[in-house]
């Protein structure tokens, strides 16, 4: 079911389907709705923008790919349940003229992928922690589902984690999720394995706070705790001193989603990109530097 959408006019890019992997998280509306306002802001009012939620599963999200093409999208803003196993359905709708621009993951056979550099937003928070911790401590990880953003944040995280000899890395492939209820059920579970805990990081911010309540309800509190995204509820749960959040790495939402559409529009004019992956910088915000990027709050 479309989330948003606006009456349809007469132009090259007229009708855009976006499939992101999980409405429930605050970045992927943010992405629908950056989608929303850049094409209103390049093609015009009227364009309209269909937005459905795979929820990580591929069959679903091959379900709603056919169902652009029967709509006659012109543009499909690709958030891929699974990079490789996506190519059928995507290379299905390039037979049909539709371009598919891949946003925050890369999948297989996009005309262009759009997405944070999240190697580098896993080498930011991991560094953070190295130098909180002064180089010495026990460290957590709680990972999400096996798409490209994750695991390239892991794969930065760790490169700065066992760069440094007096950091332990008690567990590295917990998967939460991506939620808040799974971050709260696998930091449970680490709180039950572990008696000591020097520091966490969570693949996102969802996961961040699900782990924090998890802590609070525990009663421990000797470890702190870093996410991505650089979300509204982050930074909130940053200013709050009794929570163990203390650092994420935002991300772009709506920039991603801008360079999304322009890249889209300029292959549907037959126009040349200069470049067909496209790596958004992630900033590091912490309690004490927490400056507004992102356009999380308009």
């Amino acid at each position: 079911m479309a989330l948003f959408a606006v009456t349809a006019m007469a132009s090259e890019l007229g009708r855009i389907g976006v499939t992101v992997t999980d409405l429930g998280n605050p970045f992927f509306v943010r992405i629908a709705r950056g989608v929303e306002n850049a094409a209103r802001k390049i093609v015009g009012p009227n364009v309209k923008v269909y937005v459905v939620s795979s929820a990580y599963d591929l069959k679903r999200q091959n379900d709603q790919i056919d169902a652009f093409i029967t709509k006659k999208v012109d543009l499909i803003v690709l958030v891929a349940a699974d990079p490789e196993a996506s190519e059928p359905a995507v290379r299905r709708a390039q037979a049909e003229g539709i371009r598919v621009v891949a946003v925050d993951v890369r999948a297989a056979g996009a005309d262009a992928t759009i997405t944070t550099d999240n190697v580098q937003a896993g080498e930011k928070a991991c560094e953070y922690i190295v130098n909180k911790l002064k180089g010495r401590g026990d460290v957590v990880i709680i990972s999400g589902p096996p798409v490209s953003a994750i695991t390239d944040r892991v794969a930065g995280c760790l490169s700065k984690l066992e760069a440094s000899p007096g950091i332990r890395i008690l567990t590295s492939d917990r998967n939460g999720g991506g939620s808040s209820e799974g971050g709260f059920a696998k930091m449970t579970d680490l709180l039950t394995l572990f008696p000591h805990i020097d520091a966490v990081f969570t693949i996102n911010d969802p996961t961040a706070i699900g782990a924090d309540k998890a802590a609070r309800q525990a009663g421990r509190k000797e470890f702190f705790i870093v996410g991505v995204d650089g979300s509204p509820a982050a930074k909130a749960q940053m200013r709050d001193p009794d929570s163990l959040i203390t650092a994420t790495v935002a991300q772009m939402p709506d920039q991603l989603a801008q360079k999304a559409v322009e890249s889209g529009y300029a292959l549907i004019r037959k126009q040349n990109l200069p470049n067909s992956v496209l790596l958004i910088p992630a900033v590091l915000l912490t309690r004490e530097f927490t400056p507004e990027v992102g356009g999380w709050g308009r």
